[in-house]
């Protein structure tokens, strides 16, 4: 198992706001420019973009004119957050690290003009801030290379983007929550990890804390080995709506013998903890273990946030067996029905 990163390491940069006049593009639109983005800003845009890095828009002016010279530009989609105004640039940047549900520690702001820059960083102390002249230079800076890329990284973008479209359906839903996710369509898809899934895999092992039964990580070698072991099993999960794709937001690592099949870890997404995801996953691993004549086990190891993966596995059937060292060892009675999946949730399997 990999080691955690040092406390002392700042983490990856996961969004980079940008300020507009003279900083993306030299010139001020509300004065009547039609001011042209530098080739170098938009050769960082894009390269952050293929890792995975967000782009985010703390501005001042006037909001739709701001958005119509970035939609005439060809650039608006490559911005998941637009907060033009005329308030505090850090409480801009504030709002946009909650909207996208991210810590400040992982956000950077650039601007050419150093009294604003001066404000972020004394507001916001845990926000990098950078100099317009630098952005040419931020591709090539440790924070904003993530140990891994993925095929999910350089879509990031767009399920952020999803992910506030439902968001905004569900502050305008009327009715009761379970009727809005209802609404969702939601589909799980569960299939075992193949070579292309690992680096998605050891990137959400890594990431996940909350809602992950053991706090385990693993690196790309030891996933591989896994998968190869035929006395594991490790499974990925998928999960689409009918506003698009989640990407890959679950994995589940069993130890498998003649009698039992053992989860050693089960992890998900936070960003689906409302979806009802959890109890559907473990009901499918749960049938899927019966399915083949195993006895269904699941190991539990406490730590300071994932007391949630607990209740989801009592919900879902899972009573206490012992009490190990380090946690709690649970079974699921085979003599009992196996969970049947959510009726909000459809889980579709694939071999």
């Amino acid at each position: 198992m990999t080691a955690p990163a040092s406390p002392h390491q700042p983490p990856v940069v996961k969004c980079l706001v940008w300020d507009l006049d003279d900083t993306l593009w030299q010139g001020t639109v509300l004065e009547g420019d039609a001011p042209r983005p530098s080739p170098a800003a938009v050769a960082t845009l894009r390269a952050l973009d293929e890792r995975g890095i967000l782009h985010a828009v703390a501005s001042r002016g006037d909001h739709a004119t701001a958005t119509a010279h970035l939609t005439a530009l060809g650039l608006h989609e490559l911005f998941t957050v637009v907060e033009v105004g005329w308030g505090a640039k850090s409480e801009a940047v504030r709002r946009i690290a909650g909207t996208l549900g991210i810590g400040l520690d992982t956000v950077a702001f650039i601007d050419n003009d150093a009294v604003e820059r001066a404000e972020v960083a004394a507001a916001l102390p845990a926000v990098r801030c950078h100099p317009a002249a630098h952005a040419p230079l931020l591709p090539s800076l440790p924070d904003y290379r993530p140990s891994h890329l993925t095929a999910e990284s350089r879509t990031r973008r767009l399920l952020y983007r999803g992910e506030l479209r439902r968001r905004q359906a569900q502050e305008d839903h009327a009715g009761p929550p379970r009727e809005f996710l209802a609404s969702l369509g939601l589909v799980l898809t569960v299939r075992p990890a193949a070579a292309d899934d690992l680096e998605r895999a050891h990137e959400l092992t890594v990431r996940t804390h909350q809602l992950n039964t053991t706090g385990r990580t693993y690196d790309l070698a030891e996933l591989r080995e896994l998968c190869g072991s035929p006395a594991h099993q490790v499974l990925v999960a998928s999960l689409e709506d009918r506003f698009g794709s989640y990407g890959t937001v679950g994995l589940a690592l069993s130890e498998r013998d003649a009698h039992t099949s053992l989860l050693k870890l089960l992890l998900l997404s936070c960003r689906v903890i409302n979806r009802g995801v959890g109890p559907a996953l473990i009901g499918h691993v749960v049938r899927d273990a019966i399915g083949s004549g195993r006895r269904p086990l699941a190991e539990f190891v406490p730590t300071d946030v994932n007391r949630v993966m607990l209740v989801n596995l009592r919900f879902s059937g899972f009573e206490v067996v012992e009490r190990t060292g380090a946690g709690l060892l649970l079974g699921f009675d085979p003599a009992r029905t196996p969970p049947a999946p959510d009726g909000a949730v459809r889980v579709v399997a694939r071999p």
